[in-house]
């Protein structure tokens, strides 16, 4: 039985006029009923976040982190439920929608303890010129407004719990968009928000459509705009409000480079268990997914095959068999759209070595050589099960091979030499680089984020704090220093 989800308007439960069916990827049944905000809902919900900017930039830290702390309990209690929503309306397979429920429940509970230290306040001495003689600096963060967060559908709640959860820890109010696809688990985190004692008007949940994202974006009562989705959609975000505060995390291309180091047999089949699972976790539908692998010529020969094998291991099926390794696709269309990246391939020489097949919106996890470099999967992101693995000379050129990218998310480099791994992290032009596994790891307290078309800013909870954030200084003067 399926029913209509209430969306959260300014704090309570409000319906509108207009419906959106949320379906499952794996099999097109009817997982839930989203109600759609009406425009002077939106406007309301935006006019609350405003108006309680103030208030709830005041309100006490501890406040604030109890509310997250509850959340992080009650996601904690309900793991295996939301778990269950996250796979249906998505398509993930189970195993990897609980870890992610774990995930957001670690973010939340990363906010709690920075919302109860972070604004302590840095002084600084200003006598260190004859003109500041008694004068002592006071430097703290305050919010720069109520924020709009609009999360994609590959991690429905924990990309919505890297938006609200930062923005909540400094008291900034927040507007969060949930992807019209998977709109089902914002709705939840906002059932949990519901149960805390935050302001009227502090947060709200809208399952808006796309196509009304533009009003939302421009609106200057929204100042700091926090987006994960695709490049297209962020940097048009960018061009239409240049003068707010703009995180954007978007595409890559994530590449593991294999250096002639990792040259052991433990080594090879541990590199290659780690890039055939992470090419093809959540559907390859991930921002960090390895999407290309580059070996050292002296270990290529002995890797492939054991990349191959392992690839072929992956349990491809329905998403809640907790067995199942690769779920579907979003949807039948972005499957297609993987299919004929992966023919255009093909057509133009590269070596098939597994996979290549369509079912639905499912797509058989996939391994390429030979593929040239200006084919789409090659040069885009292909975002889903596709492997592509290249040949180079030396770590020169695999690192130059890596950099040949328009995309600077992540990177993995497989390498046991702590000065190669210094130079990787000198030379790959990311914003992460992983020493010794692919470049999918993220912990959620850590700095995230890319550089050319990967985006600009940086997630993780602490540096969202940051990013919602401003520095104001106040000046103490006639003290005795």
């Amino acid at each position: 039985m399926t029913h209509t989800h209430a969306f959260w308007l300014a704090g309570r439960q409000a319906t509108g006029d207009d419906t959106l069916d949320v379906t499952s990827p794996w099999d097109g049944r009817l997982v839930g009923t989203a109600s759609v905000p009406t425009e002077a809902q939106v406007e309301e919900a935006v006019a609350a976040a405003h108006a309680v900017r103030a208030e709830f930039a005041a309100t006490p830290a501890h406040v604030r982190a109890a509310a997250l702390e509850h959340v992080q309990r009650r996601l904690a209690e309900r793991a295996e439920e939301i778990a269950g929503l996250i796979s249906a309306e998505n398509g993930k397979p189970l195993k990897w929608a609980r870890g992610e429920v774990g995930r957001a429940v670690s973010v939340f509970r990363f906010a709690t303890e920075e919302a109860r230290r972070f604004n302590g306040g840095e002084a600084q001495r200003l006598d260190t010129d004859a003109g500041g003689a008694g004068r002592l600096a006071l430097t703290r963060r305050f919010p720069r407004g109520a924020v709009l967060g609009i999360a994609p559908f590959n991690f429905p709640l924990n990309l919505c719990a890297h938006k609200v959860a930062p923005a909540l820890a400094v008291g900034a109010p927040i507007i969060l968009k949930p992807a019209p696809a998977t709109p089902l688990s914002g709705l939840l985190l906002g059932e949990l928000l519901a149960e805390t004692d935050l302001p009227a008007g502090s947060w709200s949940v809208l399952p808006v459509p796309n196509d009304r994202m533009p009003a939302l974006v421009r609106d200057e009562r929204l100042p700091v705009i926090s987006f994960t989705g695709s490049g297209p959609v962020g940097w048009s975000i960018l061009d239409s409000a240049p003068r707010k505060h703009t995180t954007l995390e978007l595409g890559g291309n994530g590449a593991a480079i294999v250096l002639a180091d990792w040259s052991s047999d433990a080594d090879l089949d541990w590199a290659a268990t780690r890039i055939a699972t992470f090419s093809n976790y959540q559907g390859g539908q991930s921002c960090i997914s390895v999407q290309r692998v580059i070996a050292d010529a002296s270990v290529y020969d002995r890797l492939v095959p054991r990349i191959v094998a392992a690839v072929k291991e992956q349990v491809t099926g329905d998403p809640s068999n907790p067995a199942t390794d690769v779920g579907p696709l979003v949807s039948e269309d972005a499957a297609k759209r993987v299919e004929s990246w992966v023919g255009e391939a093909v057509d133009a020489g590269a070596t098939l070595l597994t996979g290549g097949e369509r079912d639905g919106a499912t797509y058989a996890p996939t391994v390429l050589t030979d593929v040239p470099s200006d084919v789409q999967v090659s040069c885009e992101e292909v975002f889903g099960p596709v492997l592509t693995v290249t040949r180079a000379e030396d770590e020169a050129a695999a690192f130059s091979a890596a950099n040949d990218s328009q995309y600077g998310l992540q990177a993995g480099v497989f390498t046991h030499d702590v000065r190669t791994a210094f130079r990787a992290h000198r030379e790959l032009e990311v914003g992460g680089v992983i020493i010794g596994d692919v470049p999918s790891y993220r912990a959620d307290q850590m700095p995230y984020g890319g550089t050319k078309q990967s985006g600009v800013g940086r997630e993780g909870v602490r540096f969202a704090m940051d990013d919602y954030t401003y520095e104001r200084v106040m000046v103490l003067t006639g003290l005795d220093l």
